[in-house]
């Protein structure tokens, strides 16, 4: 992962939570749902490591939001 991008991944690791809670699912039952492993998953949620598109789009049809919503990096 970039430097660069860690504030952006922290951000995308966020929504991903946010949204998570909002539909009352467990880092498990998303991560068996997108077939990671749960530990990847809290990685993901904490900017721990990169994240690529095809598990960003799996989390987004899981979550049922939009790209563009799961990118939309609130102030």
């Amino acid at each position: 992962m970039e430097k660069a991008y860690k504030e952006d991944y922290r951000r995308l690791g966020l929504n991903i939570a946010y949204y998570r809670k909002a539909r009352n699912l467990s880092q498990i039952k998303l991560a068996e749902m997108v077939d990671i492993s749960r530990t990847h998953m809290s990685r993901i949620e904490t900017a721990d490591c990169a994240v690529s598109l095809d598990v960003v789009f799996a989390l987004c049809e899981a979550l049922q939001v939009s790209p563009a919503q799961m990118f939309d990096f609130r102030a």
